[in-house]
């Protein structure tokens, strides 16, 4: 049994928090590059050319690359041969937050309440997917998830016999329904199957992949470049001001599901797509 102290969890979340709000991720970097080389809009083309350049002064002045630093989303998978020594796992990953927050002069977005309204003023609680895997590390994977993008998720539970073209159209739809709003051009992230609340995840946590990692299914590697061609017949365009770089990946996540269920869930990520992973 691998020991880990809970003050390596706190400090890695601090780290990674920091960075992944200031720093644009390589993935990120390489997709809007190519971008730029396929984008046909010259206005389309000056959208990415800004969003390029606030991603470089971001990093270079060690500023938020977007005022909205976001809801602190965690996934993470626990190796089941590992003992979490001296506190909880969440409090070690919420005392992370708050101090990455604060020691980068991040913005506090969190309301302890979603009646009364009342900021936490340290961006917590986090929200925190934790799964027990086999082995014997930690890996952490972060994002700060913005309300602009947040806003426009959809989940929708479809009769199986809408099939692959009711998923289709549903995706489609959600992103021509988000327009500008969500900040293209977008990583968008599709979960489909599972149950209600299982393809919300799923959906989440598509988003978290490395922008334009295909699925390990080559059916639904397929599949997404399908609905990444489609997406980009919109004209929506980066920042909505028209274009052929409404969204730069389309990731989907499967799940089996129920007999008399197709269950088909959208999140969607704008170009500040803050994300980063640790394995302790």
């Amino acid at each position: 049994m691998r020991e880990i102290h809970v003050d390596r969890i706190t400090q890695a979340v601090r780290d990674m928090v920091m960075d992944a709000c200031v720093n644009l991720g390589p993935d990120m970097v390489r997709a809007l590059d190519r971008a730029r080389q396929t984008e046909k809009s010259p206005l389309g083309l000056a959208v990415l050319d800004e969003i390029v350049e606030n991603a470089e002064l971001a990093r270079a002045e060690r500023i938020p690359m977007c005022q909205d630093t976001g809801t602190a989303v965690f996934f993470v998978d626990v190796g089941q041969d590992v003992h979490i020594v001296g506190g909880l796992l969440a409090d070690a990953i919420n005392e992370g937050v708050r101090r990455g927050y604060r020691d980068g002069y991040l913005r506090a977005s969190i309301v302890g309440d979603p009646f009364k309204r009342v900021n936490t003023k340290d961006n917590t609680p986090a929200v925190i997917h934790a799964d027990i895997v086999a082995g014997d590390r930690i890996r952490i994977a972060f994002t700060a998830k913005g309300a602009g993008s947040e806003n426009m998720g959809r989940l929708q539970m479809l009769k199986p016999s809408d099939g692959k073209e009711g998923v289709t159209k549903f995706v489609l739809e959600t992103i021509k329904l988000a327009g500008p709003n969500a900040c293209p051009p977008l990583v968008v992230g599709v979960g489909i199957g599972g149950s209600f609340d299982k393809v919300a995840s799923l959906a989440k946590h598509a988003i978290m992949r490395d922008v334009g990692t295909p699925s390990h299914d080559p059916d639904v590697a397929a599949y997404e470049r399908e609905l990444l061609e489609k997406a980009n017949q919109l004209g929506l365009g980066p920042q909505g001001m028209g274009g052929t770089t409404t969204a730069l990946a389309i990731h989907v996540e499967t799940y089996p599901c129920h007999v008399a269920s197709l269950p088909v869930a959208v999140n969607i990520q704008c170009h500040a797509n803050r994300h980063r992973e640790v394995v302790l």
